[in-house]
């Protein structure tokens, strides 16, 4: 029951980093299809994602012309 739980958990938080990787790719990136790849990839590994949402969340916004 508990590893289920935790499996549970795990699939929602790569579901949540690829979702904010999303939005947040775009504004702050010119790709935002490339940035949610790259948050899926590093969803699995939960410390390196949390990094990678730092790096978007502070980055600068694109100027769209």
């Amino acid at each position: 029951m508990f590893a289920l739980l935790l499996a549970l958990l795990f699939a929602g938080f790569i579901v949540v980093v690829t979702m904010c990787s999303y939005k947040l790719g775009k504004t702050k990136t010119e790709n935002p299809r490339l940035a949610a790849l790259i948050g899926l990839l590093v969803a699995f590994l939960p410390p390196l994602a949390l990094i990678y949402l730092a790096i978007l969340l502070f980055k600068d916004d694109v100027a769209i012309v």
